[in-house]
């Protein structure tokens, strides 16, 4: 592979098949990666004991920061459908003119397996390839939040602020900051307090944020303000889950990179069956490379048949509000009528709640659109709803216990 691009280009693909016989060794293929590397920079004074950031060395000059970056995770493997287009022009436009779009910072919000985190190093790895002189770091929300605490805590049995402003100046030489997982500041008061001087002292010096999250920011929870004010400041791009088409790309792309020539029709029956997310996708495809090349057999239909189930739920339940409305009032034995009604009455009041919560846990609508389908409440009505049910679910045990009667009964197949 390393030959054929050096000679003919990046784009080279080395497709093979393996023939397995009988008592030989069995590998599976792997790709070689280069990693990414940022120049070094000038360490501003800092701590003479400083230790709590990974990506120093204490004692030294000059200090280079590992991007952590995964080659893999580029633009190249990124397949785009209708369900990422927003995020990834905005991305590749970012990569163009880091800091200096209109994108800034870059919030890229949808669910789990939907390709959050490889459009963020995507757009890392661009830059770096055409600005090597940048500093680019990819860190996630919990990393951070343990390095915050770590300098916080010795910072506290020191008596001696010195570590927690070493950890500020470190995030401050950054030029392309990617949070992954932002929503897991919620309730962390210290570490948004700190996030929150970052965020300004980069966005002001014309560098680039790219965060990450399951939610956008009028849905997240146990944040400040200020931060969620900051994260509307440039781009909100959702990643949707991908169709049919999109997936079935995936699948192509997938398995050509990985030099395994598989029939359109079992690429297709994967496609149609997982519908999950990109994550489950790629495993279903890994598990079946894995099977035959093991059990020394043939990828077939029947293989994968027999895989998909065992390892995917079949006739998977699509959860919208209208099944929530129709789950909901079939278990307490109320109308449709009653649930969208404006009656105070506590037992028509808790359902419509209940309903608004596992709305807002199920599906994508926002939660505006919730409250319109819901009785026609608004935002904050659903906001103020949905912390009622969390509220009574740790403090009622009877009512706990209705809200997880209720959620099995929505992926129960009519």
């Amino acid at each position: 592979q390393l030959a054929l691009r050096r000679e003919i280009g990046p784009q080279a693909r080395l497709v093979y098949q393996v023939r397995i016989v009988e008592g030989s060794e069995v590998r599976l293929p792997e790709q070689n990666s280069k990693p990414y590397s940022n120049n070094e920079v000038p360490i501003p004074e800092v701590g003479r004991n400083y230790s709590g950031n990974p990506y120093m060395i204490p004692g030294l000059k000059k200090l280079n920061i590992d991007p952590q970056l995964n080659p893999q995770y580029s633009f190249s493997t990124f397949i785009e459908g209708e369900c990422n287009r927003l995020g990834r022009a905005a991305g590749i436009n970012i990569s163009v003119n880091p800091g200096r779009s209109t994108f800034n910072p870059l919030f890229v919000y949808g669910g789990p397996g939907l390709g959050k985190t490889h459009l963020a190093q995507a757009i890392g790895i661009a830059i770096k390839e055409k600005y090597p002189e940048k500093v680019v770091l990819y860190v996630s929300a919990n990393v951070f939040q343990n390095q915050y605490a770590s300098a916080a805590c010795s910072a506290k049995s020191n008596n001696n602020n010195t570590r927690v402003a070493d950890f500020l100046r470190f995030y401050q030489l950054i030029d392309v900051l990617i949070i992954d997982d932002v929503h897991e500041f919620a309730d962390k008061k210290g570490t948004q307090n700190a996030f929150f001087h970052i965020f300004n002292y980069l966005h002001q010096s014309g560098k680039q944020l790219i965060l990450t999250s399951d939610k956008p920011p009028v849905e997240l929870q146990g944040l400040e303000q200020r931060l969620l004010s900051r994260f509307k400041w440039g781009l909100s791009a959702e990643l949707e889950k991908p169709s049919y088409n999109t997936r079935l790309e995936i699948l192509k792309s997938k398995s050509e990179r990985e030099g395994v020539e598989i029939p359109d029709e079992i690429l297709s029956f994967i496609a149609k069956k997982v519908k999950t997310n990109i994550r489950e996708l790629e495993g279903t495809l890994f598990s079946l490379i894995a099977s035959a090349t093991f059990g020394r057999k043939e990828i077939t239909l029947d293989l994968a048949h027999n895989l998909i189930d065992k390892i995917v739920t079949d006739h998977q339940v699509e959860i919208t509000i209208n099944r929530i409305q129709k789950t909901v009032c079939n278990y307490f034995n109320i109308t449709t009528d009653q649930l969208l009604s404006k009656t105070r009455k506590r037992e028509i009041v808790q359902a419509r709640q209940i309903a608004m919560y596992l709305s807002r846990n199920h599906t994508k609508s926002s939660l505006a659109s919730i409250g319109s389908q819901l009785g026609g409440k608004d935002h904050a009505t659903v906001h103020h709803a949905c912390n009622t049910v969390c509220d009574l679910m740790d403090t009622d045990r009877n009512f706990r216990q209705y809200v997880v009667d209720i959620e099995k009964q929505l992926t129960v197949i009519d």
